[in-house]
């Protein structure tokens, strides 16, 4: 949504009042100014849009116990950490964020810190084995081609942006399903459960299940 920038005439009272809720809310002036007129003429912000988003992922994913979500309002980036089942039981954190431009509507940043050279040589080798099955079996469905990265204990993967336009229930749900199908997999795939045709049938049988794909 378009910004442009106005001039507006307040009473002090006003701005101070203002600029104390902002400080609260982790906000600038302009920008609760801009949520206070959006909310009293119903329009919906991207960064309300983002919010009830957010909040919708932390309500699904919260009863799993699987996946631990965590955001601050008026962020566009919320995270869920996972324990893996290994040696010291190293986290993993999923940091989604939602930027909508062009033809990705954001990205999201796996993180992952250990010491373990076998457990980063694991890691890394179930993340091109992920890439691979997504540009074999996503990326024709998206018409784009995914572009990864690995790089210091990152891996980014840009979530493309829905076909149609779709309720910020229906992205929460997609986003969520999909970091949950990866958590699985990757601790199925670390711990010797799956092996590498083991992630691609269940990758393949959920995306046939997708009412949205990212």
């Amino acid at each position: 949504m378009k910004k442009t920038l106005y001039s507006l005439t307040l009473s002090e009272d006003v701005v101070r009042a203002v600029d104390a809720m902002a400080h609260q809310m982790g906000m600038s002036r302009s920008g609760l100014v801009n949520q206070i007129l959006a909310d009293y003429v119903s329009v919906t912000t991207p960064e309300r849009h983002i919010n009830q988003v957010f909040q919708a992922i932390q309500a699904l994913v919260a009863p799993g116990r699987e996946l631990v979500p965590f955001f601050t309002p008026n962020s566009a980036t919320m995270s869920l950490k996972s324990s893996l089942m290994y040696k010291y039981r190293p986290t993993v954190k999923y940091e989604v964020e939602l930027t909508p431009e062009g033809e990705k509507l954001g990205e999201l940043t796996v993180i992952f810190r250990t010491q373990s050279e076998s457990l980063l040589s694991a890691m890394a080798d179930f993340f091109r084995l992920w890439v691979r099955v997504e540009n074999t079996y996503l990326a024709p469905e998206l018409g784009v081609r995914l572009e990864c990265a690995l790089y210091d204990g990152k891996f980014v993967r840009p979530i493309a942006m829905p076909r149609r336009t779709v309720s910020p229930e229906e992205l929460a749900e997609a986003i969520s399903g999909y970091v949950q199908l990866f958590d699985r997999l990757l601790k199925g795939r670390l711990s010797g459960e799956y092996g590498a045709s083991d992630v691609e049938r269940e990758y393949r049988q959920d995306l046939a299940r997708r009412a949205v794909l990212i």
